[in-house]
């Protein structure tokens, strides 16, 4: 099995609260701790390798990304799926070839970009491009962004999210929903649902998400953030 199967082979058949759980790594060395640790996959996140690469979030450009993502790639045997923000204003052709030499078996594209929505039957048709270009070698996680950068409608997120699912993504991200919100999500969209856990104890644990309707769980920077605070108290101890 290639590891794109491998990677849609993880997000099928997910009982309730078993969620698919994919940490974040940004480096390569944060990739080899969570494979050490046993997860079968991971998926990058655009702010924590923006991070570590001294960059805020969505200022990294396109080159350092792919660069980025590629290393994490070389570092470890599971598969690797790449948060690639909103494509980086590549066309389909040429953001599909650069995944693909970076190795990775998935993306995550947003539908927003500079804090601003997205025309979702647009978006939907870059997506439909995208899955024509790439046809079964990626696994596309579209982002929703309406709890993110619209108003919180969750009907209008199934809406965006039908749009996506017909065009060919096979998995939605409706990024920063409530929790509450999660089942009525998980009735009204097609395909499996990525849900974001929180890592400071304010959210559902990503079992609680998956007993909620979550297919598989991300955690954007949280992971890298919590990483960097850990260092700065133990740098502090250090300080003479």
């Amino acid at each position: 099995m290639s590891g794109v199967e491998v990677f849609r082979s993880l997000h099928r058949r997910r009982l309730l609260g078993d969620p698919l759980v994919l940490p974040g790594p940004w480096d390569a060395a944060s990739a080899r701790v969570f494979v050490e640790a046993g997860f079968a996959a991971l998926a990058t996140p655009s702010a924590g390798v923006a991070a570590s690469l001294g960059y805020e979030d969505g200022a990294v450009p396109a080159d350092e990304m792919f660069a980025a993502v590629a290393r994490i790639v070389r570092a470890v045997d599971v598969p690797v799926s790449a948060d690639v923000e909103s494509g980086y204003g590549l066309a389909p052709k040429e953001l599909v070839e650069r995944l693909l030499e970076a190795g990775v078996v998935g993306c995550n594209l947003e539908d927003s970009e500079g804090g601003v929505l997205k025309d979702p039957r647009r978006h939907a048709d870059w997506l439909a491009e995208v899955r024509a270009v790439a046809a079964e070698r990626l696994f596309v996680n579209a982002r929703v962004d309406t709890f993110l950068h619209g108003d919180g409608n969750p009907e209008l997120a199934i809406e965006r999210a039908a749009l996506y699912v017909a065009a060919g993504a096979d998995c939605v991200y409706p990024i920063m929903a409530p929790a509450d919100v999660l089942p009525l999500l998980r009735s009204g969209i097609q395909g499996p649902v990525n849900a974001l856990a929180r890592l400071d104890g304010a959210g559902p644990s990503p079992t609680a998400l998956g007993e909620l309707g979550a297919t598989r769980v991300t955690f954007g920077p949280g992971l890298q953030r919590w990483a960097a605070h850990a260092l700065l108290g133990r740098a502090a101890e250090l300080k003479p």
